[in-house]
């Protein structure tokens, strides 16, 4: 339930607080004095965009809040729980704030909450029916919505609506392995003659680097034996050799010690480099005589070090990652091997999903079926007490049609529903859009409303002007209606009619008035004399004649309960 309302800077208003109580609370004022402002501001707690334009002259900031008691709505509470917020005592404070630069901020309780958030948790507590909403009647979409709401049936539309884009995402999945296939099967033979040529190769990681060498070192043979030759004459003990020169300065240097003992250290050197050079020629020896020149070795190793390089332009620039590649490709291929696997684990997936979905939805259907039965004739009845005695009203569930004519299943189920009337005897039911005229959709809304009223948990129910173009007996009629509803619900109506307002049990009276050079709005409870004026001014736009307050006079005498 709505306990209070508070606006600050908005329209009209500059400052305002608005304290609503139980049952049926009516709004009443003269045309332009802004009672569809206080809807206006409801409707931003109810999570509509906010609009700068509404912001007051003057100020940059627009500022309303309510609060409400939750006493008893399961969903609401479910709602601040997933959110974790806290109610205190049954109570909850919603906050908004709309700034000229276009950034705003909103607060349930003390907690920070998106505009997304504040319209889910706003559906929890109340319901705003406004004049846009008879465009609504005139959507399928809103039919389905409207009748699975009555039947409860929402939670289960919502689960085949998962399940649905579910099956929907696997489906296309696999029609993109089909479309697929061919660029596989090309990739498929591409990566195996990769794996099947670089296994041939047999290559080795550091194999590139000796090959290299071993082609500098054949392909300049002569070179290098001449440079051996010339290298071992030098330091070997041939005459004019390294070796012969320095036996011949080891005698020398004997001499010079066996009679100064002050080289003898420079001696040792000596004799090390003589033993030192000695093993260098030996080595130099045997390299020499292990020296071959073969041209069919040069051959096989220019051949091998082609094969590397033409790999290399291919799969990697070096051995490694040629490997490295090798590696990855034969786990593409693996992968590969297992599409058909995967394409047929998917296509029984689906199989199974449609079963899924099929039986979801044709639970969901005979289920809808059932409601829309009970759903036609509360609206009926409904609409019968409203004035509409011979009209017929349907809740029509049909077969869904695809575009080959046939049934088929679509995201919401099996069905398309509508509502359906005939205003006049002897019409055929036809849709809303065709045949109702706005007093008439007022009441198919007012009556669709009531019926859903019973099976929510919603406390709160704004009315903005729902009387829109009736009058007479239809208007007692609405009257009536809406305070039955007002039993069980908290009502908030913004009316021009004085058969509507006679039966408020608060009455709230809007007016527009000049405070220094500026207009603003104003409230009051109007309550005994007061209201005696406001619904005499709705009967005959006078207060004080004694004709209109005797008619305001019976109406409140005869409505109050």
């Amino acid at each position: 339930m709505l306990e209070e309302l508070s606006i600050q800077n908005y329209a009209l208003i500059d400052r305002l607080t608005v304290r609503f109580t139980p049952g049926m609370n009516v709004l009443t004022g003269e045309t332009g004095a802004g009672k569809s402002i206080l809807v206006g501001s409801l409707s931003l707690l109810h999570g509509a965009r906010g609009d700068t334009g509404a912001i007051r002259t003057g100020t940059e900031e627009a500022r309303v809040a309510a609060t409400f008691s939750i006493e008893g709505n399961a969903d609401a509470n479910d709602w601040l729980s997933s959110h974790g917020i806290d109610a205190e005592d049954d109570t909850v404070i919603v906050r908004r704030t709309v700034k000229a630069s276009g950034r705003g901020a909103i607060y349930v309780q003390s907690t920070p909450v998106t505009r997304k958030d504040l319209a889910e948790f706003a559906t929890c507590i109340f319901d705003i029916h406004g004049q846009h909403e008879h465009q609504s009647l005139l959507s399928e979409e809103s039919h389905r919505r409207m009748l699975d709401r009555f039947a409860g049936l929402e939670s289960d539309a919502a689960r085949l609506h998962d399940a649905f884009t579910e099956l929907t995402a696997l489906k296309k999945r696999f029609e993109t392995m089909e479309a697929n296939e061919r660029r596989r099967a090309r990739e498929m033979d591409i990566l195996q003659f990769a794996v099947e040529e670089i296994a041939d190769a047999s290559l080795t990681a550091d194999e590139e680097d000796a090959l290299e060498n071993e082609r500098r070192v054949l392909s300049q043979h002569e070179r290098l034996f001449s440079a051996l030759d010339e290298l071992y004459d030098s330091i070997s003990e041939n005459r004019g050799g390294a070796l012969t020169q320095i036996r011949s300065a080891r005698a020398a240097m004997d001499t010079v010690v066996g009679i100064d003992d002050g080289l003898r250290d420079t001696a040792r050197r000596l004799e090390d480099l003589f033993f030192e050079l000695e093993d260098v020629s030996e080595v130099v020896r045997d390299y020499r005589g292990g020296v071959l020149f073969s041209p069919d070795r040069l051959e096989q190793v220019e051949t091998r070090l082609a094969l590397i390089h033409r790999l290399e332009k291919k799969y990697g620039s070096s051995i490694p990652e040629i490997l490295a590649y090798y590696e990855e490709a034969k786990a593409q291929l693996e992968g590969f091997e297992t599409w058909e696997e995967d394409k047929e684990r998917l296509r029984a997936d689906i199989k199974t999903r449609e079963r899924d979905v099929l039986a979801l939805a044709n639970d969901l259907s005979a289920r809808r079926k059932g409601a829309a039965g009970t759903l036609s004739q509360r609206v009926l009845s409904s609409l019968h007490q409203l004035g509409m005695e011979k009209s017929r009203f349907e809740v029509s569930v049909d077969a869904r049609r695809g575009e080959n004519g046939r049934p088929s299943c679509g995201p919401h189920g099996l069905d398309t529903i509508s509502f359906v009337i005939s205003p006049n005897p002897g019409e055929p039911l036809k849709p809303l859009s065709d045949v109702a005229s706005g007093g008439e959709l007022s009441r198919v809304m007012l009556a669709l409303k009531r019926a859903l009223a019973e099976n929510d948990q919603v406390a709160c129910m704004v009315f903005d002007e729902i009387d829109s173009g009736i009058g007479g007996e239809v208007a007692v009629s609405v009257g009536e209606h809406l305070y039955e509803l007002s039993r069980s619900k908290q009502v908030l109506c913004i009316t021009h009619l004085a058969s509507i307002a006679a039966r408020a049990d608060t009455h709230i009276v809007v007016q527009k008035v000049v405070r220094g050079d500026r207009t603003v709005t104003q409230i009051a409870t109007a309550e005994a004399d007061s209201r005696v004026d406001e619904i005499a001014r709705m009967l005959a736009g006078d207060r004080t004649g004694s004709a209109s307050r005797n008619h305001a006079l019976n109406l409140l005498e005869k409505y109050r309960r």
